[in-house]
């Protein structure tokens, strides 16, 4: 039987980097994914229906929730996410380790379903980083800014409920951190042992 892929939760407050972390963990590590999530809020600049998110208005989203759909949800800045469950699981049933990005809400309701999932925190190395990260953004008012700067001292209040964190100070750095964190995984003794079945079974006999 084929190892079974590892379901992985990354969270951080916004403008902390975590979009393009995960993107470029994606490119540069084989079998690892990112799930697309449903949300109600307007696609950004450049961002594709069924690429980035399923982009759906809320009388749609409302009804997936009454139809058991997600894995778990959140209403987050006056919009709504979520994750299918089916697709998450169709996933790792092949092998794939899937990524979901998603807050310290979804989170927990992740870890009540999947106890075995491993979770990262990404911080920025200040406040002050983070500020002139939203602002050279240049997608928000200054108003939306502030707004996000509180709800960001709230969400990383919640980093201790995560398995791992990483610092964003130097992009690099944190990106081999983040990826140490996968391919450790890769390497412990129960995925070895379904991965290797045969191998094991000559190396023994």
């Amino acid at each position: 039987m084929a190892a079974l892929g590892t379901l992985y939760i990354i969270a951080a407050p916004s403008g902390a980097g975590k979009t393009s972390l995960v993107k470029a963990l994606v490119e540069c590590t084989p079998g690892v994914e990112v799930s697309v999530s449903h949300t109600t809020r307007a696609p950004r600049p450049g961002e594709r229906d069924g690429m980035n998110y399923h982009f759906v208005d809320t009388a749609a989203f409302e009804s997936l929730i009454n139809a058991g759909v997600f894995l778990e949800y959140a209403r987050v800045f006056d919009h709504y996410y979520g994750t299918s469950r089916d697709a998450v699981l169709a996933r790792l049933t092949v092998g794939m380790d899937v990524i979901l990005e998603i807050d310290w809400q979804g989170a927990r309701q992740v870890r009540e379903l999947h106890p075995d999932c491993l979770s990262v925190f990404i911080l920025p190395s200040s406040r002050e980083v983070l500020r002139q990260r939203l602002i050279r953004r240049g997608q928000d008012a200054p108003e939306v800014i502030e707004r996000r700067m509180r709800d960001a001292v709230q969400e990383m209040s919640h980093y201790h409920e995560f398995d791992y964190v990483v610092i964003n100070d130097d992009f690099q750095q944190a990106l081999e951190s983040l990826r140490a964190v996968f391919i450790a995984n890769r390497q412990r003794q129960s995925r070895q042992s379904a991965r290797h079945r045969q191998l094991l079974a000559t190396l023994l006999s």
